[in-house]
């Protein structure tokens, strides 16, 4: 370099050298011009979701007369997790890239889809070493969404869900750890399946948090999301007609911007006229976790929350996240301490974070896991499907700064804790848009029921686009002063109970509640039109739910001794009478009616 410029100097003043100078510059310019231009038409090309390009043929088909491969003619793309013979298996990470060697062997799931007769043509972008869920990446460039090119795809498992969502693949492979294949698929408008943990092989690809994670799949299309799940988890072609019992987690839904009548409303329409579909049922989550994972309340206590429900979930994330420090740290702590300042900005602080975790509490997280599988397991039993949001808010901007993220991830990984923390299989399912914003719901079964989530998909599907299609073209039905859907629903039964309808303030009232199941009001005011009805038993079944909800609704103890009384229970309904006087000493109906049942009991 000395040289050159000793050289330059010397020749300062000759016209020739500035010439030669700077044609030298600007081939330079020109030559780093044209390279940006590849790279962004490159990116354009393919969303810049793939990292290596390649065509790993499918087996030989077998010879007649065996069945055809289930997967002929399918493509697909894999996250940089996943190892392929001969090349690099980068985590998301060039500087574990340098650092490593090529694998000797292709992973188990990609021979398995091979075998079916799928070709594999890509290896995907994913969040650095399979933290995080924004799916951003600073060395390779963030995938782009192709339904919100300015907002985050959703990570970990960016690129394989933007390479379906783009339609460049048919289906895709990720991890999920912490929602890194359920987010993405709800913020790129495509199907996304977890399954059950460790159901699918883990060999030859590489762990973050090997008790908590899964290979998942990403599909448009629900039957070859479902293609896809028989052949890794090796199902039967079988289908058994079984009995489907919905539970709304009507708590997890207040968590959503979303309006019910695009979530919950379409889910509740797609499922009415479907045989095998019980009546939905709702649930507040979190109180059903509070009072069945005993063990998670000393992580209320140790990070400062209330036993309120709405802080359960995120002291159940909190558990989570602590497990997957926890096992990066077990995983890759050498390496880690190594070439920790080699990562980008946010990664670099979760993996600070996981070296810097402490196992003085591990028992404890694992216990919390296990009860948390026993509680979901209890609730959901062979039939249930718990019905939730996918995700709380819309993909963030790019680039949005961690401190005004971090709401956004406490509230969405309270949402994807229940599927990591329990085991249990889960998938996303688009429901259109709202707005600019794609919508998304969850169906969760229990541990080991992947089978019968994947037939509720392929009987549901079509139902559930129908609805979301109509759920779109309506106006939505507010009035005036923005209240709920719900309440509206409510007001409407109120005026037909005031005009003596009760059959139609029944209607109303129903339809209140399946908005929301929640509210102890619209069960109390639908049983006062069941008594007018002289319908006594539907009105009790609904103001002991009521009672469930609000143990101190005066108006459901009084309709309920009202029903019992006229179903001559006289000792249930007296002590129903007795505990609105409990609750409200002055009232004057259950004063009576009290003193009424003791006479006719004596």
């Amino acid at each position: 370099m000395s040289n050159t410029l000793t050289l330059i100097q010397s020749n300062a003043s000759n016209p020739k050298v500035w010439v030669v100078i700077g044609v030298t510059v600007a081939g330079i310019v020109i030559l780093a011009e044209t390279r940006k231009r590849r790279i962004k038409a490159l990116r354009q090309e393919d969303f810049g979701a793939f990292l290596d390009r390649f065509e790993l043929l499918p087996f030989p088909p077998p010879p007649p007369p065996a069945a055809k491969q289930s997967l002929s003619g399918l493509t697909f793309s894999i996250s940089d997790a996943f190892d392929v013979k001969n090349y690099i298996t980068g985590f998301g990470s060039p500087q574990w890239k340098k650092t490593h060697e090529a694998a000797e062997k292709t992973a188990v799931v990609v021979t398995t889809l091979l075998k079916n007769g799928a070709t594999c043509v890509a290896k995907t972008i994913m969040d650095e070493l399979g933290f995080g869920i924004t799916g951003e990446n600073k060395h390779y460039g963030t995938p782009i969404n192709p339904l919100m090119p300015s907002n985050v795809p959703g990570g970990c498992s960016s690129g394989s869900a933007v390479s379906v969502g783009a339609e460049l693949v048919d289906f895709s492979l990720g991890i999920d750890t912490t929602g890194g294949v359920r987010i993405p698929a709800s913020f790129c408008g495509v199907l996304g399946f977890r399954p059950s943990q460790g159901t699918v092989s883990s060999v030859g690809v590489l762990p973050n948090s090997q008790s908590l994670e899964t290979v998942g799949w990403f599909a448009r299309d629900p039957s070859v999301l479902c293609q896809v799940g028989h052949a890794l988890l090796n199902l039967s072609a079988v289908t058994h007609k079984r009995q489907r019992s919905f539970i709304f987690a009507d708590d997890l839904f207040e968590l959503s911007d979303i309006p019910k009548q695009k979530s919950v409303h379409v889910v509740r329409k797609a499922i009415e006229n479907l045989s095998g579909y019980q009546t939905p049922k709702h649930i507040n989550v979190s109180q059903h976790v509070a009072s069945n994972v005993p063990s998670l309340a000393e992580f209320c206590e140790q990070s400062g929350k209330s036993k309120k429900s709405s802080s359960t979930l995120r002291a159940l994330s909190s558990v989570m996240l602590s497990i997957q420090r926890h096992e990066f740290k077990t995983n890759h702590e050498e390496w880690s301490q190594t070439c920790k300042s080699f990562l980008g900005p946010r990664f670099s602080n979760d993996v600070v974070a996981a070296l810097k975790s402490r196992n003085d509490s591990i028992k404890s997280l694992y216990r919390v896991k296990t009860e948390m599988r026993a509680t979901i397991q209890s609730l959901l039993k062979e039939d249930g499907i718990l019905v939730i949001p996918t995700v709380a808010d819309p993909p963030p901007k790019l680039n949005t700064k961690k401190n005004f993220l971090n709401e956004f991830l406490d509230r969405n990984y309270a949402l994807s804790s229940i599927a990591s923390m329990s085991g249990c299989c889960q998938v996303t399912i688009p429901l259109g848009m709202h707005g600019d914003c794609p919508i998304s719901v969850s169906f969760l079964t229990c541990y080991g029921g992947d089978k019968f989530l994947l037939d509720t998909i392929i009987d549901v599907y079509a139902s559930l686009q129908d609805q979301a299609d109509i759920a779109s073209s309506l106006a939505p039905v507010t009035e005036s002063d923005g209240m709920e859907v719900s309440e509206v629903m409510k007001e409407k039964g109120n005026a037909a109970y005031k005009g003596r309808q009760w059959n139609k303030a029944v209607s109303f009232y129903t339809e209140a509640i399946k908005l929301n199941g929640a509210n102890a009001t619209y069960f109390c005011n639908r049983a006062a039109a069941y008594l007018e009805l002289g319908r006594f038993q539907q009105a009790e079944e609904d103001c002991t739910e009521a009672v469930s909800i609000d143990k101190k609704n005066v108006k459901a103890y009084l309709r309920r001794g009202t029903a019992r009384e006229s179903l001559i229970r006289y000792k249930e309904a007296a002590a129903d009478f007795r505990h609105a006087l409990v609750l409200e000493p002055q009232n004057k109906t259950a004063k009576n009616a009290e003193k009424r049942l003791r006479k006719l009991m004596s």
